[in-house]
């Protein structure tokens, strides 16, 4: 028995948002969440430490630990120290618990010493994030562009990947994110779910290739149906962005932008209070790298 693992995996941002068809897209970005998890022979106690923001909730990391462990029926026989660390930003629509949810898992399979399909392991981080109440949808979109990188379609109720695309060019991404957190599971979802017509129209787009403009428009929806300012994004495509729109449920606003743009993009969004992120879009799958 291995006993211990470290695994990584990436952020992602949102293309279309899942919450009211049950049916999204993401892309995957190169911020990083790295968990370690040592077991130990005390079944049923999951003791958890967050790294930068001790403050957050454990329960993500307790949960999917315990369905890693029921899965291969272990439940019974350890339990475990978890650590995560992370440049992701919580709550703020950058997919930080689908990173922390694929991390955690893929590190207690390895712990474990255990084969498990990619699918799988993506599958037991959503079933946690379910579980610890962190989602509406199970995020099963954002899950899979954090695991497997590159541009993700997905049908979140049958769990299943309907479109990957890699990307030819990998252009920058930019985050503008406001100060104040957004938590997935205390938006209006009645009132997301009425934007249903329109967001099947985004979710068609990206299924036809055409991801950034889907990623534009859904970002325009949902804004209009939760309430927050479009100008940041508006601003961004103005400056030369391919696409820009809210991520997730907010609050950070996404903009996609060629390399020779970049600077005129962060002009343009430099005097609005927040912090500003630079990324790339990642194509590299999630590993086990200790």
């Amino acid at each position: 028995m291995r006993g211990r693992a470290e695994a990584i995996t990436h952020g992602a941002a949102t293309i279309v948002n899942a919450i009211a068809t049950g049916k999204g897209a993401a892309v995957g970005v190169d911020l990083w969440t790295k968990a370690s998890v040592t077991l130990t022979d005390e079944p049923g106690t999951v003791k958890v430490k967050i790294l930068p923001d001790s403050s957050e909730s454990p329960v993500l990391a307790q949960k999917t630990f315990e369905h890693v462990l029921r899965h291969f029926g272990l439940e019974k026989e350890f339990g475990a120290k978890v650590e995560t660390r992370s440049n992701i930003p919580v709550a703020r629509g950058l997919k930080s618990s689908s990173a922390a949810a694929n991390a955690i898992a893929l590190a207690t399979v390895a712990a474990l010493e255990r084969g498990l399909d990619d699918v799988d392991v993506v599958k037991l981080g959503v079933d946690g994030a379910v579980d610890a109440k962190v989602t509406v949808t199970g995020a099963f979109d954002d899950a899979c562009a954090s695991y497997f990188g590159g541009v993700v379609i997905t049908d979140n109720m049958e769990r299943r990947i309907v479109k990957r695309f890699e990307l030819a060019e990998c252009p920058t991404v930019l985050f503008y994110v406001p100060d104040k957190k957004s938590y997935t599971i205390s938006s209006d979802v009645k009132r997301m779910k009425t934007m249903a017509p329109v967001v099947k129209l985004a979710y068609r787009e990206a299924l036809n290739g055409n991801y950034w403009a889907a990623l534009t428009l859904n970002g325009l929806i949902y804004s209009s149906a939760l309430g927050y300012d479009s100008s940041p994004a508006v601003d961004a495509l103005a400056a030369g962005a391919l696409a820009s729109g809210l991520s997730g449920t907010g609050a950070a606003v996404t903009a996609i932008v060629p390399e020779d743009k970049v600077d005129s993009v962060k002009e343009i969004w430099q005097n609005r209070e927040g912090e500003f992120l630079e990324a790339r879009i990642n194509q590299e799958k999630a590993r086990v790298v200790g």
